[in-house]
C-alpha cells in the first residue's frame, strides 16, 4: 500500500500532448508545517503537565529576584493663575535719586495718637473684593502674593489655580530658602508682610482715608511681601526708623516701596523715619544734599548805603546874623534925689517902686539880696 503520507512526486499526464506539461509539485512544506504544530501542542501540553513543586520552584526562584521600587507620581497639578506683577529691584543710582526725590515730596509730620486702631478698619482679610491689582479675581489676596513670590509652586486641584498648596519662598528679607507646605500646622512658616504696617499707616494719615481706600491699602500687592514667618513677627508694625530688613543688599528696595506706597495713599513720614530712609538710598548711590548751617551773625554792624535819589532845590534866603541885646544900663545916680528909704520890700511894693534898681531912690543893698542891682523882683 502507498504510503499516504509520501505520494508520488513525478505525474505524468498520461497521452501524448503538444503542450508542455507543468512542473511536478512538491509536497514537503505543508508537512513540514504540520510537524511544528505537533511540536508546539506536545509542548504546551508539557508546561500544563507541569507538577505543582516545580511551579513553587519557580515561584521561589522568581521571587528571589532583586525588588524594585515603584514610583507613584504625584496627582497632576492645575496651571497657576496669574500672579501680580513681580516687585521690581531698586539697585542703581538712578532708581535710588528717583526715590529720593519723591521721599522729598512727602509730607514730615509727627505720629498721630494710634487711639481707635482696628485690623477690621482695613477691611476683612484678605479679601478679593477690592479695586487694586488682583482684585476680584476670585482668589484671594494671600494666595495671590503666594503665586508671585514662590517658585515651584504646585496649587490646590479645584481651586481654579488659586489655592498654593506647595512651592518654594527665595525670602528677600533673610536670604533664607524656606519650603511652603499648606496646612494648619505649616502654612505659618510663610507670612505675608505689609510693607507699610497697617498700624503706621493709620498714625501717618490713613484715619484719613476712606474704608474703602484702607482697604485697597491692606491688600495691595506693591504693599504686601511674602517672607519668613518669624521675621515678620520681629518687624510688628515697626518703619524704617525702627526696623530695617536683615539682607542689607534688599534694604534699598523695601524702602523705595515704603516711599511709593505712601506717596500713592497720600501717607506722611516723620522725621526720623525720612532721615533712616534717605541713609538707606545714599547708600544706594543717591545723591543727598549737604544739610544746610544757618550762618552766625556777626558783631559789627554795617551802614547802608542810601539809594540816590532826586530832590529838588529851592533857594532859602539866609537867616539874619543874631545881633544879642543892649546891655543893660542902670540909670545915673542922681545926687539930689530925695531921700527915700524902705524898710523892706514890702514897702516898696506899697510905693509902687518895685521892682527897685541900684541908683533908684530907696534903694538899699538889704532890698537886693542876690546883689544883681535889682532889689524886690
Amino acid at each position: 500500500m502507498p504510503d499516504q503520507f509520501h505520494p508520488p512526486t513525478d505525474f505524468t499526464r498520461p497521452g501524448s500532448s503538444p503542450y508542455p506539461q507543468p512542473p511536478p509539485k512538491k509536497r514537503w512544506p505543508w508537512i513540514a508545517g504540520s510537524a511544528v504544530a505537533l511540536v508546539a501542542v506536545v509542548t504546551a501540553l508539557g508546561v500544563a503537565g507541569s507538577t505543582e513543586e516545580e511551579i513553587s520552584t519557580n515561584a521561589a526562584a522568581t521571587s528571589s529576584a532583586p525588588a524594585t521600587t515603584t514610583v507613584v507620581a504625584p496627582p497632576p497639578s492645575e496651571t497657576p493663575a496669574p500672579a501680580a506683577t513681580p516687585v521690581a529691584v531698586v539697585s542703581t543710582a538712578p532708581a535710588a535719586n528717583a526715590a529720593l526725590t519723591k521721599l522729598n515730596s512727602l509730607a514730615v509730620k509727627g505720629r498721630a495718637p494710634k487711639t481707635g486702631y482696628d485690623r477690621a478698619l482695613f477691611g476683612q482679610t484678605w479679601t478679593d473684593n477690592v479695586t487694586v491689582e488682583g482684585g476680584r479675581n476670585g482668589c484671594d489676596t494671600r494666595n495671590d502674593i503666594l503665586r508671585r513670590d514662590l517658585v515651584n509652586i504646585l496649587v490646590k486641584p479645584g481651586s481654579k489655580g488659586c489655592a498654593v498648596e506647595s512651592g518654594t519662598l527665595n525670602d528677600p528679607y533673610t536670604a533664607k530658602m524656606i519650603q511652603f507646605v499648606r496646612g494648619q500646622d505649616t502654612s505659618t512658616a510663610v507670612q505675608i508682610d505689609h510693607v507699610v504696617a497697617l498700624s503706621n499707616a493709620w498714625q501717618t494719615g490713613a484715619q484719613q482715608l476712606t474704608p474703602g481706600k484702607r482697604a485697597d491699602f491692606a491688600n495691595d500687592p506693591r504693599n504686601l511681601q511674602a517672607t519668613d514667618g518669624p521675621t515678620n513677627q520681629q518687624k510688628s508694625d515697626g518703619d524704617a526708623a525702627t526696623w530695617l530688613p536683615p539682607t542689607k543688599s534688599y534694604r534699598c528696595t523695601y524702602v523705595t516701596r515704603q516711599v511709593d506706597v505712601k506717596a500713592a495713599y497720600a501717607l506722611w513720614v516723620t522725621q526720623p523715619e525720612k532721615d533712616a530712609i534717605t541713609r538707606v538710598l545714599a547708600d544706594c548711590g543717591a545723591t543727598v544734599a549737604p544739610p544746610t548751617t544757618p550762618a552766625v551773625a556777626e558783631t559789627r554792624t554795617q551802614t547802608p548805603i542810601p539809594a540816590p535819589r532826586t530832590t529838588t532845590t529851592t533857594f532859602v534866603p539866609p537867616a539874619p546874623a543874631y545881633t544879642p541885646p543892649p546891655a543893660y544900663t542902670p540909670p545915673p545916680v542922681v545926687d539930689d534925689a530925695p531921700n527915700v528909704s524902705y524898710k523892706n520890700c514890702s514897702a516898696v511894693r506899697a510905693a509902687g517902686a518895685d521892682p527897685i534898681y541900684r541908683g533908684d531912690p530907696g534903694y538899699a543893698p538889704h532890698l537886693d539880696r542876690d546883689g544883681d542891682g535889682v532889689g524886690c523882683e
